[in-house]
């Protein structure tokens, strides 16, 4: 995130209260409004656009913990899928010591050293993971994330814990290795 918001603060020459203040002025509120302001006016590309939208209308939102954060992703019925997520992650942490989580409200982000190479979706029937790997290909159960997720490359779609296997796994692994 650091790297997002000093990557916008070069090109902009604004913070995050910056745009802050503007979309105020402006009454702008919802999502939409502000991403296509961002990019409109100050030639933001979707993640940088999406970083400051979300500071701007989760700003007065009272902080949450990581671990209440990741919680949030397996209450009531999404609960089924946390032995699976946590098999996963056991899973992941092996490939090295700078394996990290960043909870949002939609997905759970997969991080080495800050820098994104995979996401978990969580949903009462499906525990979809992304990939981002530019040079995959997108073959068998991984499909192109398209529209999903536009920060990863690829999408595969798990309705049973079992499908978690060394395919994935691998997979996450060379993501993993070029972030």
């Amino acid at each position: 995130m650091e790297a997002y918001l000093a990557t916008i603060k070069s090109k902009t020459g604004k913070t995050p209260d910056d745009f802050k203040v503007l979309a105020q002025e402006k009454g702008l509120t919802q999502r939409a409004q502000i991403m296509d302001w961002l990019k409109a006016d100050f030639d933001l590309g979707h993640g940088h656009a999406n970083l400051i939208t979300h500071l701007i209308m989760g700003a007065d939102a009272p902080k949450v913990s990581a671990d209440e954060a990741l919680d949030a992703h397996f209450s009531g019925a999404k609960a089924v899928w946390r032995p699976a997520f946590d098999d996963l992650l056991d899973q992941i942490s092996a490939f090295g010591a700078d394996v990290t989580l960043g909870s949002g409200k939609t997905y759970i982000n997969l991080l080495r050293k800050g820098k994104k190479f995979g996401i978990v979706q969580v949903t009462a029937k499906r525990f979809d993971i992304g990939i981002k790997d530019k040079a995959a290909p997108v073959e068998g159960r991984f499909e192109a994330s398209g529209s999903w997720n536009e920060m990863v490359t690829h999408r595969v779609k798990v309705d049973n814990p079992a499908q978690i296997d060394d395919e994935i796994i691998g997979r996450l692994r060379l993501a993993y290795d070029k972030a």
